[in-house]
């Protein structure tokens, strides 16, 4: 039977030099270790406070191009909205109802106005009146015209008799069978008919420039009188309120039978064909705003680029409305008022040094950022460029290559130096 092995273990002797190399290892990790502790302990003691590093964000500086853009909040709005007043004290008899679909031209309301459907009438009988006159006055002229030129025509005849006469003592004259002084008396005859034919020719000729000129102030007066008429017409025809464009009644602001004043809004059209969005632009951007920018518009159906199409002059509670219009067709599925986000595209900064924004902008100023190395962030000033919605671009202070801390920041209370634990 056998018991055990102890009779087949012997006993190897180790090399020479064995020994002595584990005593090397073993004196060189502990070596180690001290200097690594060393180091660490140094770290942590010059170190103001220690942070874990899962509490913490912290991206690589690198280069690259810097897209300076600005998230903003806007609306869709209707680019056609046309709001309908009216035009005189007047009764409203409404032809539609809010929500209703209308076609261009169609009858809205009615304005009942009683004042201006009398002045139309007085414009009327005025202007038949003068329509009249200036026929009486056309009369008027052909009968002074004829009465002038009777006149002139009987000088004229009255001088060729006294010519003709003229020409008979003439021939009878050296013969000596009239007498001298009806000679004379016969030529003074033939001045006398030229003369009075002479000046009713003038009297005929002034006689028509008058009449003329009567007749042409007649017709001015009803050509007057005509336009007073248009102008009566044209408001009456403003108290039926019509469509300007296709669309919806989207605000009614008054009720059937409601006496009104002029220039009283009466209702708001919208024309969903033509849809643009208004955005709430921070007054830091305008400046670098310009008509013709490029927007990228958040929208449930995939995103719609566009361009700024208006600016407001104006700035109402830190904010500036812009007006942004759709490139290439509409988007379908839009809806009035709807809420969207927008991003504006306002410049594009190649092979600058960038990292990634985070709340170390704002929680330091743009002045200071945390640089990590060997475990411990140091701060350090630095110098922010251009923003945009996920990055800042480093104009001195950190190099690519580096790392910035670039959340959570607020627990290291402005320590100088602070120690990262993993």
């Amino acid at each position: 039977m056998i018991r055990d092995t102890s009779h087949q273990d012997a006993v190897i002797a180790p090399p020479r030099g064995h020994t002595f190399k584990r005593r090397a290892l073993w004196i060189g990790g502990v070596t180690t270790i001290v200097v690594v502790s060393a180091m660490l302990l140094s770290a942590w003691r010059s170190s103001e406070h220690s942070v874990n590093a899962a509490r913490l964000r912290i991206a690589e500086v690198g280069r690259g191009t810097l897209v300076r853009d600005a998230s903003v909040n806007g609306r869709v709005v209707a680019a056609v909205s046309p709001t309908l007043y009216s035009t005189a004290p007047a009764t409203v008899n409404l032809k539609v109802a809010a929500g209703d679909t209308v076609k261009k031209d169609q009858v809205l309301a009615v304005l009942e106005s009683p004042d201006l459907a009398d002045a139309l009438k007085r414009e009327q009988s005025s202007y038949e009146q003068l329509k009249a006159e200036v026929a009486r006055q056309q009369i008027l002229a052909r009968k002074q015209k004829l009465t002038a030129q009777k006149e002139a025509d009987t000088a004229e005849i009255d001088r060729l008799s006294a010519q003709r006469t003229l020409e008979r003592y003439q021939g009878v004259a050296n013969e000596g069978i009239i007498a001298k002084i009806d000679f004379q008396r016969a030529k003074d005859a033939l001045q006398s008919a030229e003369i009075r034919a002479k000046h009713a020719a003038q009297a005929a000729a002034l006689e028509g420039d008058d009449v003329t000129l009567a007749l042409k102030t007649k017709v001015n007066e009803l050509e007057r009188q005509r336009l007073s008429l248009a102008e009566a017409q044209r408001r009456v025809d403003e108290l039926t309120v019509r469509a300007p464009v296709d669309g919806f009644i989207g605000t009614l602001n008054v009720q059937n039978r409601m006496v009104v004043a002029a220039n009283t809004a009466l209702m708001t059209l919208v024309d969903l064909s033509k849809l643009e969005v208004e955005l709430e632009v921070p007054e830091t951007y305008v400046a670098d705003m310009g008509l013709g920018m490029t927007a990228e518009i958040a929208l449930p159906s995939g995103v719609a680029t566009g361009k700024l199409s208006a600016l407001s002059p104006e700035v109402v509670k830190n904010q500036v409305l812009a007006r942004v219009r759709f490139d290439g067709a509409q988007p379908k599925g839009l809806r009035q008022s709807q809420r969207v986000t927008a991003r504006l595209l306002i410049e594009e900064k190649p092979n600058v040094v960038m990292v990634q924004r985070g709340p170390f902008v704002e929680s330091e100023g743009g002045r200071f950022a945390y640089l990590v190395k060997d475990g411990v962030a140091v701060r350090s000033p630095v110098q922010i460029g251009a923003t945009s919605i996920s990055s800042v671009e480093i104009l001195s202070g950190a190099k690519p290559g580096d790392k910035i801390v670039i959340s959570g920041t607020d627990t290291f209370q402005n320590a100088q130096r602070v120690s990262i634990n993993n």
